[in-house]
């Protein structure tokens, strides 16, 4: 199994986790539906994720997470996309929902690579499905429900 992940840290946050998380966290994400496979997770500021957001789904603000499959058709087989998280918006929202940090990036980082895996949440079956397969990954981390 080869399994590739570049983390760039883009941002100046402290504490952020570490590229061993990140990598744990992305391959348990992934789980048994890739052998290979290569993929970007970028920690990114506000300002950038805000950009990317109104660039590519038309929202002018800040959001947690967004992933970019590559699609089909892309030069390199086992190329999977980028998935870019926004380390404020993670510590924040972590604050907010009563999570430790440590629980939100993980539930982020795999939040992003089901999008890059095909999964959405656009319906409410779709939901559904992809939060139950979140939720059974993140316990296989010892993280709770992230949606209770």
């Amino acid at each position: 199994m080869s399994i590739t992940i570049d983390v760039q840290y883009a941002c100046t946050n402290k504490g952020l986790p570490d590229k061993n998380k990140f990598e744990q966290w992305a391959k348990t994400g992934i789980g048994s539906s890739l052998t290979d496979a290569e993929f970007t997770i970028r920690i990114v500021d506000e300002k950038e994720i805000k950009q990317l957001n109104n660039k590519w789904r038309g929202i002018n603000k800040p959001t947690n997470v967004l992933s970019f499959p590559a699609g089909e058709n892309h030069i390199v087989p086992d190329l999977l996309g980028d998935v870019i998280i926004c380390a404020p918006q993670i510590l924040k929202e972590a604050s907010e929902q009563n999570k430790t940090p440590e629980a939100h990036w993980a539930h982020m980082v795999i939040h992003g690579v089901m999008h890059l895996l095909g999964y959405d949440h656009m319906n409410d079956d779709d939901a559904k499905k992809m939060e139950s397969i979140e939720i059974e990954k993140l316990k296989l981390l010892s993280f709770p429900n992230p949606y209770e």
